[in-house]
């Protein structure tokens, strides 16, 4: 199948790397659904991203902690486009401090968000993938190989993550389903309450993120890049 004429989920859509990454698919003719726990944010992405004049964006709410919410997503999409091609797994939170200050509530949400989430989304899409033989990519973090203090939530659920999309890789990879997932360092978004800024130059951009992705879905299909390790090239005092 032609790239264009492919159709994308994408969760945690509406900014940061989710955003950057449907930009980018829309850009190469492949029709995106996104979505984000807010309603409006989801639905504003879409407009935005409708004006550049690739293929169709359609933002909606959804949350992934929610099996039942994510059930409704792809046959939203199925009925909308006939089939899923392409599943991005990236919506994500971040908390950080100290075990001795985080919370039972910071805790759940975090792994339910980052983890959980993630299985709920592949779960709810995963027969439709195996009938397109599509391609499953999840946004891990370095912090999925890397532990460091104040991170123990965040550590926990992004090794979780790349633990679990590494596995699901060895399971499905006899259906023809492609799963890969990236791990980036510093990124420019809004992530745990930054705003982006000139500062940020040195950062790795949303855009790379988005054009790491298509390359992965431009490969050759014999090959599989499945854990890709990102950094930026120069970070201060480098």
């Amino acid at each position: 199948m032609a790239i264009e004429m492919k159709t994308a989920l994408i969760t945690g859509g509406s900014k940061g790397i989710g955003y950057g990454i449907a930009e980018a698919l829309s850009r190469k003719g492949i029709k995106v659904m996104l979505t984000s726990r807010n309603k409006r944010e989801a639905e504003d992405a879409a407009v935005q991203l409708n004006k550049l004049g690739g293929a169709e964006v359609i933002g909606i709410e959804a949350d992934v902690r929610d099996r039942a919410s994510q059930e409704k997503v792809v046959k939203t999409l199925l009925d909308k486009w006939g089939q899923l091609d392409i599943l991005i797994a990236n919506a994500g939170v971040g908390v950080f401090g100290s075990i001795e200050t985080l919370t039972h509530e910071q805790w759940k949400d975090t792994i339910d968000t980052n983890l959980t989430g993630v299985f709920n989304t592949v779960k709810a899409g995963l027969d439709a993938l195996i009938k397109s033989k599509g391609y499953i990519i999840t946004i891990s973090s370095l912090a999925g190989t890397n532990f460091f203090a104040g991170g123990s939530a965040y550590n926990a659920s992004k090794f979780g993550l790349t633990g679990f999309t590494q596995s699901i890789m060895l399971d499905l990879r006899k259906h023809g389903v492609k799963v890969s997932t990236i791990m980036p360092g510093s990124v420019a978004t809004h992530f745990n309450d930054h705003t982006p800024n000139d500062g940020d130059h040195w950062k790795i951009q949303i855009e790379d993120i988005g054009q790491l992705v298509v390359d992965l879905l431009e490969m050759n299909p014999r090959t599989l890049p499945s854990k890709i390790e990102i950094r930026p090239t120069t970070p201060p005092g480098a």
